[in-house]
């Protein structure tokens, strides 16, 4: 697709899309795989573009953001504080009050179990929060 094809307001899932092309190195693998395990853990879920270039994913609310750095992709749970974590995969931003993040390093492996089940909880979270 040419330049001039690209539609003029892309969509969100389109600008992760090209996000993750254009990182072309394993931060994009990363960002792809947790996206796909994102969209897994809450199927009902909406891709969001904020803040000027931030992955971000929504249901009931934010559950979580794709940041990327040079060395990292954050994944940030916006009510992390709020969450069980048993199996400890918060490691960043744990001081807050309200958000926890995950710091993904290149060749990290994904506890794609204890993932999914944060995702879901956090869609709970966001769920009952919405209804009261």
């Amino acid at each position: 697709m040419k330049k001039s094809d690209a539609p003029e307001n892309p969509s969100p899932s389109q600008l992760i899309d090209d996000r993750i092309k254009e990182l072309g190195d394993w931060r994009g693998e990363m960002l792809g795989r947790l996206r796909a395990i994102v969209k897994a853990a809450a199927p009902g879920v909406s891709e969001e573009w904020k803040w000027r270039g931030v992955p971000t994913w929504s249901q009931d609310g934010i559950i979580c953001t794709g940041e990327t750095y040079k060395s990292a992709v954050k994944m940030t749970f916006a009510k992390g504080a709020a969450l069980e974590d048993p199996a400890h995969l918060f490691n960043s931003s744990l001081d807050g009050n309200v958000r926890r993040a995950i710091d993904f390093h290149e060749g990290d492996k994904i506890n794609e179990k204890a993932l999914k089940a944060l995702i879901a909880a956090a869609v709970v979270l966001n769920h009952s929060k919405k209804k009261s």
